[in-house]
């Protein structure tokens, strides 16, 4: 079950199968399998150990894909960390890896420069640059061609050695080290794979971030399959309906931003998009009219993937996505999912309490904090720390993040239940819903939104107002506590490497001073 094995497989049994499309390079399985040998054998040659912690601060190139694969092959542990860190919060991680090796790139530098005294673990000669000489700093490109493409020594990894640490995007707090083994990202190969319909024909498609833990639930089965992967340094719309078209795409994975910035595209075109299989959404929930949206113009292919980095998931399959809206879907094979009060006993059907899930997507834990790790996996189980319920047939629909619940006058406000609403307004692209400080009720709803900018013009909604949107969508919630107090319009949001809304950054500028008036 050591995870590189994949790609010697393929290489030997299937060399000339493209394995991945990048920036214009096309590299077939033995090429690509003898670019990680490379690596793998630049790695043991700085003295990596299996176990040894080895950092990436890359955006999306061919040199991180090889990484995760070359570091499976010498059994040391990938830490793929996000390009836009910077100061204490890259020093921060890197130290609390304890990474004794860090492959970056010339215009990160100066961020990795600024940090490197306070890294005990590092040395000039273990800091790897992939563009390029600059003394001290490692020659990435001239030390792989050095390097033999042929197999490293064996590092008898076995299944439950660690693959990974995946720090958390940190949108509720202090990032924490999410630890994968080899045996669990196999089971991502295997699971998923067989969930996606995918076969060594698929052409595989990512433009997200792939340091983005998401990227994996079709990075590792488009590997096992042998199938091909391309991979685009960004997201770009346009672009993205480009390579659908020209190479056949047959599968996709986009956060919600993606699926709107798809959607209004003025690229967008149906036919273009015809070969695509599968078009999965995770990460956040999609608003339920783009999910409508996008099951008419391409009908049969969209699921949603609802998961934690630390070890479970749902997923709504194609075949439920129309009679199942709004739902997230079930538990895969070997996989859980129950719904649990405050005690921690079990909710009846259609009962909102806390989704908690076990299966074999399991994290060993968190990096370095037993505490933490105790309080979200118990016994086996993986407590979310969100709010959901199941319906009678056991499919999982959610209400909304514990931390993001808006207590109003001592009413629970589901910040969810408004964004719904208000997504339906034909000028809103995105909505963000937020508690903010009341001097009465403690705290009241608020609503940042994104407009759309219709075709032809240069400014966002410009005959829609904030009174007006706030006056449309407190006439049509459900109950007065879930009126908003105001709506914001913003140009857009603050978001992760995930693509993932920052609500955080946006409610804490209104908590920062209590008194501020509202």
């Amino acid at each position: 079950m050591e995870l590189s094995s994949l790609l010697a497989h393929h290489a030997r049994y299937r060399p000339q199968a493209t394995a991945v499309i990048f920036d214009g390079q096309r590299l077939d399985y033995r090429g690509f399998n003898g670019r990680v040998n490379r690596a793998a054998n630049l790695l043991t040659g700085l003295g990596v150990k299996p176990g040894e912690r080895v950092a990436t601060l890359l955006p999306n190139t061919l040199e991180l894909l090889e990484l995760y694969w070359a570091c499976a092959r010498i059994g040391a542990v990938v830490v793929p960390l996000s390009p836009l860190l910077t100061g204490a919060g890259l020093s921060s991680l890197i130290s609390d890896a304890g990474a004794v090796c860090l492959v970056t790139q010339k215009s990160l530098l100066p961020v990795v420069a600024a940090v490197l005294p306070q890294l005990a673990t590092l040395a000039p000669g273990r800091v790897l640059l992939i563009d390029g000489s600059l003394p001290p700093w490692g020659d990435y490109a001239a030390l792989t061609a050095a390097a033999s493409d042929g197999p490293p020594p064996d590092a008898e990894v076995s299944p439950d050695d660690l693959f990974n640490i995946m720090y958390t995007s940190g949108t509720t707090g202090l990032p924490k080290g999410i630890m994968h083994s080899h045996r669990v990202r196999a089971m991502y190969a295997l699971l998923l794979g067989a969930a996606w319909r995918m076969t060594p024909e698929s052409v595989v498609l990512h433009t997200g971030a792939i340091v983005f833990n998401g990227a994996f639930v079709t990075l590792m089965p488009a590997f096992h399959l042998g199938a091909t992967y391309i991979l685009h340094r960004q997201f770009d719309a346009a672009a993205m309906i480009e390579t659908v078209a020209r190479e056949r795409v047959t599968h996709i994975m986009v956060v919600p931003a993606q699926v709107i910035a798809l959607l209004d595209s003025p690229a967008f075109d149906a036919t273009k998009l015809a070969s695509l299989q599968m078009i999965l959404s995770l990460g956040a929930p999609l608003a339920q009219p783009r999910k409508d949206q996008l099951n008419q113009l391409l009908p049969g292919r969209f699921h949603e993937l609802y998961g934690l980095t630390e070890g479970f998931l749902t997923i709504l399959d194609r075949t439920d996505a129309v009679r199942k809206a709004g739902s997230v879907g079930c538990p895969p094979p070997f996989s859980e999912v129950r719904i649990v009060d405050e005690q921690g006993r079990d909710l009846p059907p259609n009962q909102p309490g806390e989704i908690v899930g076990r299966g074999p997507f399991v994290m060993q834990g968190y990096w370095g904090k037993p505490e933490l790790t105790t309080a979200t996996l118990r016994d086996g189980w993986v407590f979310s720390g969100d709010i959901g319920y199941l319906d009678d047939e056991g499919y999982l629909y959610l209400v909304d993040r514990k931390k993001d619940m808006i207590d109003s006058g001592g009413v629970k406000v589901y910040p969810r239940d408004i964004e719904d609403i208000a997504s339906r307004h034909p000028a809103i692209a995105e909505v963000a819903v937020f508690g903010i400080p009341h001097e009465t009720w403690g705290e009241t709803p608020l609503a940042a939104v994104v407009l759309k900018v219709p075709e032809g013009t240069q400014s966002a909604g410009a005959d829609a107002t904030a009174i007006e949107l706030r006056d449309w969508i407190n006439e049509r919630v459900a109950a007065r506590y879930q009126r908003v107090q105001q709506v914001v319009i913003l140009p857009a949001f603050p978001r992760n490497a995930a693509g993932k809304t920052l609500k955080r950054e946006m409610r804490d500028p209104y908590w920062a001073d209590r008194a501020k008036p509202i």
